[in-house]
């Protein structure tokens, strides 16, 4: 019983339609007619301009759009427990030819303007010192906590006054919108370029950038291909899209991945770590305690001492989430 990742998770059956459907011939690359929909279809999604672009990691997706507003003397702020800093490898400073990282603190891995300016404010503006180019905030976070809309306006005002990008990893950035129960768009007002999240939620292996600013994504289309993302068959990755975003897909699949996670927090309310907003469960677990969810077929993540990870993903089958809640329950 499945609780490890969503990336574990399936292909949803209309992704696999969709890519048998592109299965045909087409322009390569990203001339396809199904590659040229994506601008069209995250505008409507967004109420606002987009150029969208393909690739297949979140990894790429974060490290591009970065690209886009940070120079290799400069650094990003984002938490010090950020997907950019704890699990990409060293990939920003690759992508961005050495650009840093600065790293700020923050309840449930958000951050604030207040704490941003904590890390940037000490900065002397001159040749000596990394400067600040950008913020990168994630949605849902690392702890499965949901940044509100006036959170992303506050932090999007403080990046334009302070002139900085403003970046959103959206790995699970439907499930958050799920969450809110907003529009698209409000979830990320204010956002540069959001890295939005499909394989998670029942993609193969595509991810779009989505630029708030079509500008922008002229000189990433070049840093594209240099990083080996340009995929000669960019039909499937644009198929797979596609797919999601028909008929709110990607939103009806990640409620049912939150709903799940709230059933099994609702078995054990006094060890929860975090607000489950989102489809990540952390739970007070001892040693035996994991043990003995393991013996009776539960995998899932330890989580630093004493803690465990849990994650719901689209395709979490009723019986199972059921079992899970009754066996943390019965700890």
């Amino acid at each position: 019983m499945q609780f490890l990742s969503d990336n574990a998770a399936a292909v949803h059956p209309a992704v696999w339609r969709a890519m048998m459907a592109a299965d045909a011939a087409d322009a390569p690359y990203d001339g396809d007619a199904l590659s040229r929909e994506l601008d069209a279809a995250f505008t409507a999604l967004f109420g606002r301009a987009c150029a969208v672009l393909w690739v297949a990691t979140g990894t790429a997706a974060n490290c591009l759009a970065l690209a886009s507003m940070v120079a290799p003397h400069g650094a990003v702020v984002c938490h010090r427990e950020a997907h950019i800093e704890m699990d990409e490898a060293g990939a920003p400073g690759f992508y961005l030819h050495g650009a840093k990282l600065l790293l700020a603190g923050g309840e449930g891995a958000k951050i604030t303007p207040r704490a941003v300016a904590a890390v940037i404010d000490p900065i002397r503006d001159d040749v000596h010192q990394v400067q600040p180019h950008a913020i990168s905030i994630t949605q849902a976070s690392e702890y499965g906590c949901v940044y509100r809309p006036d959170e992303v306006a506050a932090l999007a005002a403080f990046a334009k006054a302070r002139g900085l990008g403003l970046h959103m990893d959206g790995a699970r950035f439907a499930n958050a919108a799920a969450f809110l129960g907003c529009a698209p768009g409000q979830a990320c007002a204010g956002v540069d370029a959001l890295s939005f999240g499909f394989v998670k939620n029942g993609g193969l292996g595509a991810e779009a950038i989505v630029f708030f600013d079509p500008e922008a994504a002229r000189t990433i289309r070049y840093r594209r291909k240099r990083a080996g993302h340009l995929q000669s068959k960019g039909r499937f990755l644009a198929a797979q899209i596609l797919a999601l975003l028909e008929g709110d897909l990607w939103l009806g699949n990640a409620r049912a991945a939150n709903a799940a996670a709230a059933e099994i927090a609702a078995a054990a309310p006094g060890r929860l770590l975090h607000p489950v907003e989102a489809n990540e469960v952390f739970l007070s677990c001892t040693p035996a305690e994991r043990a003995a969810l393991r013996a009776r077929g539960f995998a899932f993540y330890d989580w630093g001492e004493g803690a465990a990870r849990l994650v719901a993903a689209w395709d979490a089958r009723a019986e199972h989430v059921t079992a899970l809640a009754r066996a943390i329950a019965a700890l």
